[in-house]
This record gives structure tokens, C-alpha cells and sequence, in this order.
């Protein structure tokens, strides 16, 4: 397994979001993390990203535990979020944006300018607009520049937490092709997505979340059939939805 989550906590104060969440995800596939508002999805990313730092368990990605270890120091082992509503610098140009993605990499700017090719390279509306601010996008296309810009940090995991929220149709049909883009490239993917659907249709594996714990897991196809799902994922409870 490329990345291993085992008994993860998350507190805020006294409060406690995420509780002995585990999760287990090899190279080149996608596990979709589902679960109604509040119940503790992006909490869980948050822990294993160190954005929040876990008040408990593991995070392993290739056998080496980071749950102590700070966020950037996680960056450099290939996990990187994508943050839910963007976190763009408004006042700075897409193009340098973009390059602080890669500041681990303290990159020359020749080598830069090459990094952002690459990475742009099946986002045509993210290169057309290299030199807008971003603050002046739409907020599809803000999406598209906070991927492009986890990208440049060069993952083995990406992290994305509700990527298509609020976004239109057509924004999100390119944003999960990316995805299906990337993970043939081999990458692996961790999707918060409040779209059921659309998520499990991508993912290999799916968990539920549900009150801060995992309520369900399994494959993405058979949760997908499962009335189960839309007992947890509705309702929160063992009866039936109305």
C-alpha cells in the first residue's frame, strides 16, 4: 500500500471531528471519501495532510509513519491536498500561483516555466490564463488552478476535498476527467466529494463517514449497489429514509 491510514483522530479543543478512521489505498487508485455535511470528510484529510495535525494513530505512506511529522515535511513524501474553496492568492497571477505549488522544489525559472508546461498540459483553460489574476477567474476556474497548482508540488497522492462544490457541470466533467487523466498516469487520488455518483463511478474503494467514524467501506462498485449507503449517507441511521 502506498498510503495507510490506521485508528486516525482529529480533535478541535474538546471536540472530537474524526474517530479511529482507517484507510488503505495502493498506488493508482482512487478511494472516495463520502459522508453527509459535518460528518468529519475533510476533518480526515486535513489529519492526514497535517493541514490539522491528528491527535492520534498513523499515517503511513510506504511504511513510514508521518503523523507527527509537519505538512510540508508530508509534501515531500507525495501527499498534497487540494483544499476545499481553493485558497488561491487572489491578488497574484495564476502563473504564480502556480510556482509556489512548487516551492519545495526551488525550481530555476526556465525549469519552472517547463514544470508549469507539463502540468498544464491537459488544462487548456488554466495555461490560456497563466497571466490573469486569479482572483479574477471564475471560480471553476480557480478549481482548475488549485489542482494545477497541488500538481506542481509533483504528488504521489493527491488529496482533493469537495472539487466540485458549487461548481457547474461542465467544470466538474473536466475536472474528473483530469482525474481519470491522472490515475492512468499512476497516481493515486483521495476524493471528499458530496456528488455520490460521480465519485464512486471514478473511485476503486469508497469509505462513509459518519459521525467522525467509518460506517461503511468497500468497493466503490458494490457500495454503489448497496441500500446501506443511502441508510448512513441520508439518514444517519439504521431506518429507511423517508
Amino acid at each position: 500500500m502506498i498510503l495507510e491510514v490506521e485508528s486516525l483522530e482529529v480533535r478541535y479543543g474538546d471536540v472530537i471531528a474524526v474517530r479511529k478512521v482507517d484507510l488503505a489505498v495502493e498506488q493508482g487508485q482512487a478511494v472516495a471519501v463520502l459522508g453527509r455535511n459535518g460528518a468529519g470528510k475533510s476533518s480526515t484529510l486535513r489529519g492526514i495532510a497535517g493541514a490539522t495535525m491528528p491527535s492520534g494513530g498513523a499515517v503511513r505512506v510506504d511504511g513510514v509513519d508521518l503523523a507527527t511529522r509537519r505538512a510540508d515535511d508530508r509534501v515531500r513524501h507525495g501527499i498534497v491536498l487540494v483544499p476545499e474553496g481553493r485558497r488561491l492568492f487572489p491578488q497574484l497571477s495564476v502563473r504564480e500561483n502556480l510556482a509556489v505549488g512548487a516551492y519545495l522544489h526551488k525550481l530555476r525559472p526556465a525549469a519552472m516555466d517547463q514544470e508549469i508546461e507539463r502540468v498544464t498540459e491537459h488544462l487548456p483553460r488554466v495555461r490560456e490564463r497563466l497571466d490573469q489574476q486569479a482572483g479574477s477567474l471564475s471560480g471553476g476556474e480557480q478549481q482548475l488552478v488549485a489542482i494545477a497548482r497541488a500538481l506542481m508540488a509533483r504528488p504521489r497522492i493527491l488529496m482533493a476535498d469537495e472539487p466540485s462544490l458549487g461548481l457547474a457541470p461542465v467544470i466538474v466533467d473536466a475536472i474528473y476527467e483530469l482525474f481519470r487523466t491522472l490515475l492512468r498516469d499512476g497516481l493515486t487520488l483521495v476524493v471528499v466529494e458530496q456528488y455520490v455518483g460521480v465519485a464512486l463511478a471514478l473511485a476503486d474503494h469508497a469509505i462513509v463517514i459518519d459521525r467522525g467514524a467509518v460506517a461503511l467501506a468497500g468497493p466503490a462498485a458494490e457500495l454503489a449497489e448497496s441500500p446501506d449507503l443511502w441508510r448512513v449517507y441520508l439518514s444517519g441511521s439504521e431506518e429507511e429514509p423517508a
